[in-house]
């Protein structure tokens, strides 16, 4: 059965890369969620005018790939202490959220969180968002595989590489 989740990690670029390499995951997109402007632009985004997310969205199989296990990658891929940014990426546009899809979702994020949160996994306090998923539009058609079609980019080799060959060995067991 195909599903949707919907993850903000900081900058979109990061995560697609990493949840696209997943077993059940069908496809990951980059888009921009959260914010009160119709079909924003990644210049209007970058100004933090707009109250959107960069997000991916992930189509998955729940056969093969369940939403736990998503979250579990979610909570890997990014810092969820800083609050509006991650590393040097700063502004609300790089907010950790989760856009939650059904109530199922909901419940499973806010149990998943209350439960690092118990655990003291991080020193600093989860900011994390947990929201319903609305103003939804996909990013412009230049960032899909932006770090698998620009593998040389500053940007990706300095951050995108790291994070993605640190999720590669961490998660080798749930790769395609």
């Amino acid at each position: 059965m195909q599903s949707l989740a919907t993850f903000g990690t900081g900058c979109f670029w990061c995560s697609e890369a990493c949840f696209k390499t997943l077993k059940g995951v069908q496809d990951v997109f980059p888009a921009y969620a959260g914010g009160n402007t119709q079909n924003p632009s990644y210049e209007e985004i970058c100004t933090g005018q707009t109250g959107h997310a960069e997000v991916i969205r992930i189509i998955y199989d729940e056969s093969i790939i369940s939403y736990e296990e998503l979250l579990r990658v979610f909570w890997f891929v990014h810092d969820p202490t800083q609050l509006n940014r991650q590393g040097n990426d700063i502004g609300t546009q790089y907010r950790s959220v989760v856009f939650f899809h059904d109530d199922s979702q909901k419940e499973k994020s806010i149990f998943y969180k209350n439960k690092l949160i118990e655990n003291e996994v991080w020193d600093s306090k989860i900011v994390t968002e947990i929201s319903p998923i609305n103003n939804f539009f996909p990013a412009e058609s230049y960032h899909q595989d932006y770090f698998l079609n620009n593998p040389q980019n500053g940007y990706c080799q300095a951050i995108v590489r790291p994070k993605f060959e640190k999720f590669k060995k961490v998660f080798s067991d749930q790769l395609k």
